[in-house]
Parts: structure tokens; sequence; C-alpha cells
């Protein structure tokens, strides 16, 4: 064949692979509201441009054969391209092709593209749709079982980068076994709303084993992951909204973890004074408000990235930008369970501050927290293990750290929401701050029961001792002690936020040489 001919041919193979499961198959996958893995990609990249890897990659043993089982590009579509004009690295399963299913050939793509995204110092992302495994008895020329299609490689992997580049795991379909712990293992993980899902064994092979009848989405959808197990990051209800937010997710990030996040020029002035913040708090210091409001009220343009918004609601994870930086903000949830702090609570903040250290991206903390939960409910959790990786992660963070006291910083809650001795850059405390190893109404407690003994103290008496003892967790008092660096008008939050942030922007901490630190788990 001349070079045309060639040509011609190479066309006709690409169209073919372009078919993906044929029109049926991508029938029913539109039918089902979602796109297909090649739609995905163009909606991801900027212009739907960009650079597919291993397209004529096929079932392992078949691609010089006569076998006619050969699925197009084994499954998964693999590609590099820009996304806001940086490159990412992106896997997406083909459910059209034998349920997305991982092969071996499959596997060697979506490693090639892992090590282009590990060296070029890339993001990684990854669209899941896929049944797992590849078992396929029918085929006459099956992929290698005993290898797990090289997926072994792909957790481990996967480690490696975990801190060097950020990593996105969208559920968009279903994932299960190998391809449920690729979020597992993930920065970020998107879902779309009744339509993702992941578990180590899926319904049928669930009914196998235990012979419990449950559905996908009741098993691991959505819902069950971004509110009760923490897995998912957030519900999203279509393909298209998950691409945004992915999108979105990666805007505040580098590129990888030798970088400093993009700075947006700042059209919002960071001396920005908001009056919203005067009538913010509830006269009575006990009652509830919504921590959001004051988010909102000092972040350029109140615009917010919330992390797990529907799960551990009582602290509040998301990503913003103030002066055109961005920033990590950690702040407690009066307005959930007070704002105490539990097992989920504390690995929720955990994570996420580990995340933002690990990619150069500031932490704010805005603190309301009445302490850690208390009770035999959540000892039998193990609530000083899970506590103690929020303060683990919390005293080993390098990267700039400010704290504002808004309301109450009681006992070891004051401590993992970045109190003064966990390095602040700077520190600051609204008029209404208490800062106290508790509140006075325990403080009281402890108090009346060395005096009184079990007998309730005198009514008159009681508030007398409550006005004495918050007197002396006052704000005021405590700045008279030098423990905060300013008590500052709710007004002027804004702008105290960005000037600890332009302070500590150089920050250089020096830590005592060890391999590694060992985290609670």
């Amino acid at each position: 064949m001349d070079m045309r001919e060639l040509l011609k041919d190479l066309e006709a193979r690409r169209a073919e692979v372009r078919k993906m499961g044929g029109e049926d198959k991508v029938a029913k996958q539109h039918s089902r509201g979602k796109l297909t893995a090649r739609e995905r990609l163009a909606a991801f990249f900027d212009d739907g441009v960009h650079f597919e890897v291993g397209m004529h990659g096929t079932q392992m043993g078949l691609a010089a054969g006569d076998g006619k089982d050969r699925p197009p590009s084994d499954a998964v579509v693999c590609a590099f391209g820009k996304v806001d004009g940086r490159m990412v690295c992106a896997a997406a399963y083909d459910f059209t092709v034998k349920g997305g299913s991982i092969g071996h050939t499959g596997e060697e793509k979506v490693t090639r593209l892992r090590q282009m995204a590990l060296r070029g110092r890339w993001p990684m992302v990854w669209f899941i749709d896929s049944a797992g495994a590849r078992i396929d008895p029918g085929s006459s020329h099956p992929d290698t079982i005993s290898l797990f299609a090289g997926s072994g490689h792909l957790f481990r992997e996967q480690v490696v980068m975990s801190g060097v580049v950020p990593q996105v795991a969208a559920m968009v379909g279903p994932g299960a076994a190998g391809t449920a712990y690729i979020p597992g293992l993930a920065d970020f993980v998107p879902m779309v709303k009744e339509i993702g899902s992941m578990a180590l064994g899926g319904p049928p092979l669930v009914k196998a084993m235990t012979g419990e009848d449950i559905s996908e989405q009741d098993l691991g959808g959505s819902k069950i992951h971004s509110t009760k197990s923490g897995v998912g990051d957030g519900e999203f209800k279509n393909d298209a909204e998950c691409i945004a937010a992915i999108k979105k997710y990666l805007s505040f990030f580098p590129s990888h973890c030798e970088e400093e996040p993009p700075r947006l020029a700042v059209t919002d002035p960071t001396d920005r004074r908001e009056e919203s913040l005067l009538d913010l708090l509830p006269e009575n210091p006990r009652k509830a408000y919504d921590m959001y409001k004051l988010i909102a009220a000092i972040v350029d343009h109140g615009e917010y990235f919330d992390i797990k918004p529907r799960f551990a609601r009582q602290i509040i994870t998301c990503l913003a930008r103030i002066g055109g930086q961005s920033v990590g903000i950690v702040a407690n949830q009066p307005n959930h369970m007070g704002g105490v702090l539990d097992v989920d609570s504390s690995d929720k903040a955990a994570r996420f501050m580990q995340i933002c250290d690990a990619f150069n991206i500031p932490l704010v903390f805005l603190q309301d927290v009445p302490g850690f939960m208390i009770g035999s409910k959540v000892e039998h959790e193990g609530i000083i293990r899970h506590g103690a990786k929020m303060l683990h992660v919390m005293s080993a963070a390098t990267v700039p750290k400010v704290t504002v006291v808004v309301r109450k910083a009681y006992g070891a809650g004051y401590y993992v929401m970045c109190g003064r001795a966990y390095e602040p850059d700077l520190i600051v405390g609204w008029p209404t701050g208490e800062i106290s190893v508790m509140g006075p109404e325990g403080m009281l407690g402890i108090a009346a029961r060395k005096l009184f003994g079990d007998a309730p103290p005198p009514p008159e008496l009681k508030q007398q001792m409550v006005d004495m003892l918050q007197k002396n967790i006052d704000i005021m008092k405590v700045a008279g002690w030098g423990l905060i660096d300013d008590v500052i008008d709710p007004r002027d939050t804004r702008r105290a936020v960005a000037w600890g942030l332009e302070l500590a922007r150089h920050k250089r901490i020096e830590r005592p040489f060890k391999k590694r630190g060992i985290i609670p788990v």
C-alpha cells in the first residue's frame, strides 16, 4: 500500500473505534441520562481538543489475531489536553464496551497515562463508569484473571502520586471492586446524583456472597456516599454539572505540589467592610446561626466551593479566594449540632487540611467550637483517635494559617481549629469570642459538685457563678494576656484575614528530619 491507502485504512479503523459499543449501546447510555466516555472528554477539555493515547488498544491476545471479540479501546479512553489553559490527563471508562470493565490492555493504557501525569506533573482525572474487573468466561481469549488486569499497579501508583499532583475520580456511573478504590485514593470525588455509585462488591456479588438483595444506589449510591460514608465529596445532577465541578475544583489548585496555586487579579477589595456581620450573631450566645453567611461575607465576591457539604455538617470545609488567592476554609457550623466535633467531622476536616497543605493552599479557620463530643457513643466509635488525626494534621501543616475566634473556642476544639499553640500566622477574635478549657456551664458543674456535692447550687448563686466564670474567659481578658494578636471589629474580618495571608506568603517552617509522621487511624 502507498501512504494514501494506509491513511485511508487508518481513518477507517479510527472511525470504527469511535463507534464505541455501537449505536444500540450508545443509545442505551443516553437513555440513562449519561454521556459516553468520548462525550465526557470532549466536554472536559478546552474546545474539546485533546490527544488520545492508545486508541487502537483492544483485549489482550486479540490485537493481531482473528478473534471477533475486539472491544474498542479496551473499554477505556485515555487522553491529555488543556483545561482552562493548563494540561490535565484524563481516563474515561466506556460503559458501552463490556460495561467499562477493566481489561489488561485498557489498564496498560491508564498506567501509561498515569506515568505521563506524574512525569509531567499534571493533574490526573478519572471518569468512572465501570462494572469493575473484567470476568469474561464466554470469550475464547479472556484476560488473564489472576493478573487482576494489572490493577494492582494502579493503587500503588495512586499512592505514589498522592500529594504530588491533584487526583480526581468522578463517579459518573458505577464503580465496583477495582474501580471503587480509585475514588478511595483520590483527592476529590464528585458523584452524579442517582447515577454514580461505588462499592467493593456490586449487588450481584453481594447477593451471591451474603444473600442480601439490595439495589446499586441503596448499596453505594451518590446519596449514601455523600451523606453517610463521606467517600463522596458532593452530588451533581448530571454529567455537565459534574464536569463543571471538576474544573472549578482544579481552578483552586496548582498543577503539582511544587507550584503555588493560581492567583487571580484582585477585583474585590481586600479592605472591603461587611456591615451585615454586625447582625450575624444572635444576642443569646448559646443560640445558633449560619456560618456560611460569614464565609460568603469575607471571600471574594461571596463565592466558595463546598467540599462534602452534606456529610458531617457541623464542620464546613470549602475552597474560596481572598484577594485573588486560593484558601481552604475550615469553619464550625453552629447551625448543626452546635458545631461540636465528632468522629466524622474530625475525619472530614483532617483530610481537607491535609489536601490543602499538600498543594500549598493557605488555611483559614473560623472558630465557634464547643469542643469534642463526649459520652459512651463517641468513645466507643474512637473519638480519641479520630480527634487526634485532626490534631496531627493541624500540627504538621506548614502552609499559612489564619484563625478568627468568632464566638466559642473551648477545650481541644480550640487546639484542632488552630489555636495559639498551633502556629497560626495571625490569630484574632471578635468581641464575642471566648477562649477556655470549657464553657462556664461546664466549669460550674465541676465547681458546684465540689462545693455542694450532689445537691444543685442555690439558684441565686448559680447565676452569679456563671457570670464570674464568663468574665474569666472573655476575649478581652485573653487579649490582655497576649494570647491573641488583636480583637477586631467583625466588619474588618476580611481585611484582617487578607493581612494575615499576605504576612505569611513567603512562610518557611523547619521541621526535624524524619521519614514520615504516623497519623492516628
